[in-house]
Parts: C-alpha cells; structure tokens; sequence
C-alpha cells in the first residue's frame, strides 16, 4: 500500500488540477448576474402561470415517451432522466438518456478493468474508472455550452433579420422562418421549431416560452421578454429589438474585452498548477531517490495533501478573481 500511495496521490492530483483548471478557468469569464437571472426567470414565470395550458415541453414530453418500446420508456421514466434528455436535446445529440448513462457505466467498468488489471494498481483502477464514468457526461455538457455559446453569437444577427423583416411588413412568424432560412447552426434549427410551432397554431406566448426551455440563454431570456411584453403592452417591435440587438453586442465587445484583459491571469493559473506535476515527473526521471521520502513518510504524505488542499483553494480563488458578473 505503500509503494501505491505515491502514483495514487499523482494521479489524483493531475486529475483534480486538471478538471478543474478546465471548468473553473477556461469557461467564459464573462458571467450573468444572479438576481438578473432570477428577475428574468420570476418574469417569465409569471407570465407562464398565466396560461391554463400544460407547458409545450410536458406535451413534448409525453409524445416522446409515447414513441418508445415499453422497457425504454421505463428506462426513460427513471429519477433525472427528464433533465439529462434536456441537457442532451440542448447539447445537439440524438442520443437517449438511458443509453448515455449504460455507455457512462460501461466506460467506467472497461476503464477499472484495465487499468487494474494491466497495473495491479486499484487505487489508480477506480479514479480511471470515475474519469471512464464521468467522460460522456462531460462530453454532453461540453457541447451544450458551446452550441448556447454559438446560440448567443448567432442571436444579435438573428434580431437584425427580424426587425429588417418587421419594417418591410412581414409578420413576427414570418420573420423567425426567415431567419431560419437565411442562418445556419443551432439558432436556424430552433427558430425554425418556433415557425412551425405558431404555423401549427400554437400561440405566441406558448411558442416563445418553448424557445426558451430549449435554449435557456439569458441574452435570449431579454429577446423573448420583450416580444411578450410587447404582446401585452403594444409598442414598435422593430425599435425595440433594435436597441435590444444593440445592447448584446455591447456585451459581447465587453466580455471580449474581458477574456483579453484576463489572459494572462488564465495562463499564470495553467502555469502555477502544472509546475509542481512537471517538476514531479522531472524529478521522477532524474533523481528518483528523492521521491520516496516524500510519498512514503507520514510528513511527506501530509505535505502532499496539503499542496493538494491549498492547490484547489487556489484555483478557486483565482476563478473567482476572473469571473466578472454584471
């Protein structure tokens, strides 16, 4: 046990290190407010309890369910399958919930089974095992924040298409079918659902709501508020979308402003968190005597984990220093 605590320990540490440099440092450092997101959110509730009509996504729901074999649909039914098949609706795959999750497990027990059987090491076995576990999952996340990323990229130009077809008198559905013909990616594909669900009669308020509940973006939480209220309240759609289209932009150039002004904080960070692994496997190599006393002694063990400790508050910390939120 001995002997195995030093790769163990190794092991764990570039892991956490590197998990969490990947999702604490390299995510977007421009950040929503939280009580904006929760004024939004509370908006939009109220309106949705208005209606007396089930919610788009429940109805969706159900004939999703209704198109499956009896032992898939029980699969489907399990506690958080409903959130995870959002999350992989929302990331662009067509793959089912169940499945994602029997892929997850069958990574998890190849990757334990390799790596313990190929290095008798099953410390090291059931950390691969968890990395194995939590690959698909990370893989369904990660493409859902970059096709919402590449959602609220398309969005400002998407508005300028709605209000130029607002001004030369087409009506508001017509101007979401332009929008999906004349654009391409994850922004053509959802307002091309919302055209077919006012074309299939559904109404405004419904058909909006279902836009955000597949894409729950704040820059499109402000689109879709507005259209609403406007709904409600009247106004000139057109300039209301042009000062709404105007003021994403002005937050798009202020969080590309930020990423380059905090560049260099983001690679100080990779830089000051990978050393100390470099300089382990350096010394590894070069002068292997001088590891043993620190893996194996009781206050070499407990320096590792301090580092360790100290390490993730660190990155913590410097995430929280990058992260800007207005």
């Amino acid at each position: 046990m001995d002997i195995e605590l030093g790769p163990i320990t190794f092991f764990l540490m570039v892991g956490i290190a590197v998990f969490l440099l990947t999702f604490g440092i390299t995510v977007p450092v421009f950040g929503e407010s939280r009580s904006a997101r929760k004024r939004l959110q509370k908006r939009l509730q109220e309106i949705q309890q208005q209606s007396d009509k089930p919610p788009i996504s429940n109805l969706l729901r159900e004939k999703y369910l209704k198109r499956l074999g009896s032992l898939e649909r029980s699969l489907e039914q399990l506690p958080g399958m409903e959130r995870l098949a959002r999350v992989i609706e929302q990331s662009g795959h067509l793959i089912l919930a169940y499945k994602l999750v029997l892929l997850a497990l069958l990574l998890g027990a190849v990757a334990f089974l390799s790596v313990g059987l190929l290095s008798n090491m099953w410390g090291v076995a059931v950390l691969a095992a968890i990395a194995g576990l939590a690959m698909p999952f990370i893989k369904v996340f990660s493409d859902r924040r970059k096709r919402m990323d590449r959602f609220d990229e398309q969005l400002p130009e998407a508005i300028d298409i709605i209000k130029r077809a607002l001004q030369a008198g087409h009506p508001f559905s017509e101007s979401l079918h332009i929008v999906a013909d004349g654009l391409d990616g994850p922004i053509a594909k959802e307002f091309g659902i919302t055209f077919a669900d006012l074309n299939y009669g559904n109404d405004l308020r419904r058909a909006m709501l279902g836009l955000l509940e597949r894409v729950p973006s704040i820059t499109l939480m402000a689109f879709v508020t507005s259209v609403l209220v406007q709904k409600e309240t009247g106004g000139n759609l057109a300039e209301i979308l042009d000062k709404i289209s105007q003021v994403i932009r002005g937050r798009f150039r202020f969080q590309r402003k930020i990423k380059t002004l905090s560049a260099e904080g983001r690679l100080s960070a990779w830089i000051l968190t990978l050393v100390p692994f470099t300089l382990f496997v350096i010394i590894y190599f070069t002068t292997p005597d001088y590891l043993p006393i620190l893996v194996e002694s009781p206050d070499g063990r407990q320096l590792v984990i301090g580092a360790c400790v100290m390490m993730v508050l660190g990155i913590y910390w410097i995430r929280r220093i990058l992260k800007i939120e207005v």
